[in-house]
């Protein structure tokens, strides 16, 4: 499943925002963390909560260096990570392997990537540059890909290689998995099971309910839950608790 970048120069980011606030998911949530964003997805997430930076042309372009000058002059005192986000971080993997290396090398501060992982040559070119990395696998109600089964198999088995990567790149990656209300239990599970096949060595396992957009019931998400804790004890379901104290 492969997008290219095209039109894009070289040394250029289509950038969507740059902020600092509290993690609001997954492992590490509550860590002071400055968020990269960059615009563009080639995914198409019905409950995403950041869809003004779906669009490729979405956000400013700057060249890199600018965005480096961005980050020195917005990094804030303790801040835990720098997050690169999206849109589709994987989008721009040029882009992120530069900022990822000013951000280790210049500012000492560790680095994040928060992806879906829908290309894992890309991954595999911006894993050396990540201290974290947090693997979101999406299910089909999420209706991510166009094309049916088939594209959406291609996703799961991106998703599933970069998770095998990050393992033995002893990187500690966390797995995500959002879910709603109407999310197949079955298919969950088969999920479930393809992860751990994959690896037992993760920093967590996460299933956050979705926001606003047919969320979950308590009995739901007990389901999920339990699906996952014959393999792992230390499920834990996480909502986006930056929702919950008014933060981004």
């Amino acid at each position: 499943m492969r997008h290219s970048s095209r039109g894009r120069e070289p040394g250029r980011v289509r950038l969507s925002e740059i902020f600092t606030s509290v993690e609001g998911e997954g492992v590490l949530f509550g860590t002071k963390t400055m968020f990269v964003r960059l615009a563009g997805c080639p995914l198409k997430c019905h409950w995403c909560d950041t869809t003004y930076a779906i669009p490729m042309d979405s956000g400013v372009d700057l060249s890199v260096e600018e965005v480096k000058d961005r980050i020195s002059q917005e990094l804030v005192p303790n801040t835990y990570k720098v997050n690169f986000t999206g849109g589709e971080p994987l989008a721009q993997h040029r882009a992120v392997i530069e900022l990822a290396r000013f951000v280790k090398e210049k500012k000492g501060v560790k680095t994040y990537l928060e992806s879906a992982c829908y290309d894992s040559a890309r991954f595999a070119e911006v894993l050396p540059y990540m201290d974290i990395v947090k693997v979101e696998f999406k299910l089909k109600d999420a209706r991510a890909v166009a094309g049916g089964d088939r594209n959406y198999a291609t996703l799961v088995k991106n998703e599933l290689e970069c998770l095998r990567m990050a393992a033995e790149a002893c990187k500690k990656p966390y797995v995500k998995v959002v879910v709603t209300n109407s999310s197949d239990l079955k298919e969950f599970t088969d999920l479930v099971r393809k992860i751990f096949a994959v690896t037992r060595d993760i920093a967590g396992f996460i299933i956050q309910p979705s926001s606003k957009v047919d969320e979950p019931v308590l009995e739901r998400l007990f389901a999920f839950y339990d699906a996952v804790y014959p393999y792992y004890d230390q499920v834990r379901v996480v909502p986006q608790l930056h929702k919950v104290i008014g933060v981004r």
